[in-house]
C-alpha cells in the first residue's frame, strides 16, 4: 500500500485542522516536554521558537509563547498546516528583529535526528520517492534500533523521543539536558560518529572501515543487529540481486573486476537463481580469492561493508549539526498524507505501522461518535490515544535532578 494514494488528504483544511488543534491536540502534555519547568530556568517555554507554515504556504519564523494557554489559542487562530521546534534562544523569539545584533543567540535545543526513506531509494526495490509499504518500512525499524542503541550506551543518553513523520520516515528527540546544552561541535561529533554511508550515487562502494574501526563496538552492534533482518529484508522482500541491473549494483562495489565479470556472467547463466543463493555465490566468491591473495583486507571486509550499506542508517547531517535547525513537531498532520506525527515507543520500533497511523479524517469521524465523556482529553475517546499515552509515558520521564556526566564515546576514524 502506498500512503501517497490516501485519499483522506483531500480533506486535510483550515476547517478540520482547527477542529483537530482545538478538540484533539496534547497540548498539556507538549507543553510539559518543551517546559522542562523542573530541570531548567523558566525560560525554556518562553524563549524556544516556533516555526509555521499557514495558509497559501505563507512561512512564519520566531513565533514564541508565554504559556501553554497562549499557545493554544496560537495554533486555533493561525491553524498552520504544519509547524516546526527551533531552539531556546537568549531572548523571546517573538522580538528577535528589535535586538541588537549578536544579542539573540541559541542557548539549547534538543538533539535531533532524521531518517527519511527517500535515501534508501538506491537500495530498496519495492517502493520509490514518498511511496512506503510494509516492506521497505523495516529499514527504518533496523535504524531506530542502531541508532537508539547506540545513543544509549554509547553516549548514556536517556531520554529519546520517537516519532513518525506522518509520511516516510522518522525522527528522534534526545531530550537529556546534556544533549540539549551541546554546541554546534558536538552535534557534529555525534552525527559523524553515526554516519558510516559516504558517497553519491556514482559511487559503487560507500563504506570502507579500517582495520582500527571495523571491530569497534558500536559497528559490531550494529551488525549484529542487521544481521536479524539481512536474509529476510535485504536478500527475501528487497531481492537486490533478482535481475542484472539489481546485481550490477551489488557487484560494482567489488574490488576485484575479475570476479565482478565471473560472477555476472554466471548469474546470466542461471536467472532462476534467488537473491539468497546469489549472496552465497559471491560470498564464497569473494573468500576463496580473499584467501589465495592472503587476506586482502578490501576483500575480507566485503560481506560486512555491504550488509552496512544496504541496512545501516541514513542520517540527514544537516538536522543534526546545527542547534538553529528547525524540526517538525509531533502531533502535526502532514498534508499529504493526512497521518499524524506520532510518537513510537521504544519497544515498538519492529511492531510499529506507519500505515496504521489515524489520519485526521479518521479522527474527526471518530472524535464526533464519541460519547464525550473525557472532557478535556477527547482524544482518549479515538486513536490518537495510544499514541498521547506513549508520549505522556515519555513525558513522565523526564524527572528533575542532576544527570551524570558521561564522558563522549570515542569517535571513530575511516
Amino acid at each position: 500500500m502506498d500512503t501517497s494514494t490516501d485519499d483522506s488528504a483531500i480533506e486535510v483544511s483550515p476547517m478540520t485542522l482547527g477542529q483537530f488543534y482545538q478538540r484533539l491536540f496534547p497540548h498539556r502534555q507538549f507543553y510539559s516536554w518543551l517546559n522542562y519547568k523542573a530541570q531548567s530556568s523558566s525560560m525554556t517555554f518562553t524563549h524556544r521558537e516556533f516555526a509555521f507554515t499557514i495558509r497559501d504556504g505563507i512561512y512564519i519564523r520566531y513565533q514564541s509563547f508565554k504559556d501553554c494557554e497562549e499557545f493554544q489559542r496560537e495554533l486555533a487562530r493561525l491553524i498552520p498546516t504544519r509547524f516546526e521546534i527551533g531552539a531556546v534562544f537568549t531572548a523571546q523569539p517573538k522580538h528577535a528583529k528589535s535586538l541588537q545584533p549578536g544579542v539573540f543567540k541559541p542557548v539549547e535545543k534538543e538533539l535531533v535526528f532524521d531518517i527519511d526513506m527517500t535515501d534508501y531509494d538506491e537500495v530498496r526495490t519495492c517502493c520509490q520517492g514518498g511511496s512506503i509499504c510494509s516492506k521497505c518500512w523495516k529499514f527504518m525499524a533496523i535504524a531506530m534500533r542502531i541508532v537508539d542503541a547506540a545513543l544509549r550506551e554509547d553516549f548514556g543518553f536517556e531520554k529519546l523521543l520517537w516519532v513518525y513523520s506522518g509520511r516516510r520516515g522518522v525522527h528522534c528527540w534526545v531530550c537529556d539536558e546534556r544533549a540539549r546544552q551541546l554546541d554546534d561541535q558536538g552535534r557534529r561529533a555525534i552525527s559523524g560518529y553515526l554516519s558510516l554511508i559516504r558517497g553519491g550515487a556514482e559511487q559503487g562502494k560507500k563504506v570502507n572501515l579500517s582495520s582500527r574501526t571495523a571491530n569497534h563496538p558500536h559497528v559490531v552492534r550494529s551488525l549484529d543487529i542487521i544481521e536479524d533482518y539481512f536474509e529476510d529484508v535485504v536478500l527475501g522482500e528487497q531481492e537486490i540481486l533478482l535481475t542484472r541491473d539489481r546485481w550490477l549494483k551489488v557487484l560494482a562495489a567489488l574490488p576485484d573486476e575479475d570476479l565482478r565479470q565471473t560472477l555476472d556472467t554466471q548469474w546470466q547463466k542461471r536467472p532462476d537463481r534467488t537473491s539468497s543463493e546469489k549472496w552465497s555465490d559471491l560470498i564464497d566468491a569473494v573468500d576463496r580469492r580473499a584467501a589465495k591473495q592472503k587476506g586482502k583486507f578490501a576483500l575480507t571486509m566485503f560481506e560486512r561493508d555491504m550488509m552496512l550499506q544496504y541496512a545501516y542508517p541514513r542520517l540527514d547531517e544537516n538536522v543534526t549539526t546545527h542547534m538553529n535547525h528547525l524540526l517538525k513537531s509531533p502531533f502535526c498532520i502532514h498534508p499529504g498524507t493526512g497521518r499524524v506525527c506520532t510518537p513510537i515507543a521504544a519497544d515498538d520500533f519492529d511492531s510499529f505501522d506507519p500505515l496504521a497511523v489515524p489520519t485526521l479524517a479518521q479522527l474527526l469521524r471518530e472524535v464526533n461518535e464519541a460519547t464525550g465523556a473525557t472532557k478535556g482529553k477527547e482524544y482518549a475517546e479515538t486513536s490518537l490515544g495510544e499514541y498521547v499515552d506513549v508520549f505522556d509515558d515519555f513525558v513522565q520521564t523526564l524527572d528533575p535532578g542532576n544527570e551524570a556526566d558521561v564522558a563522549m564515546a570515542g569517535s571513530l576514524d575511516f
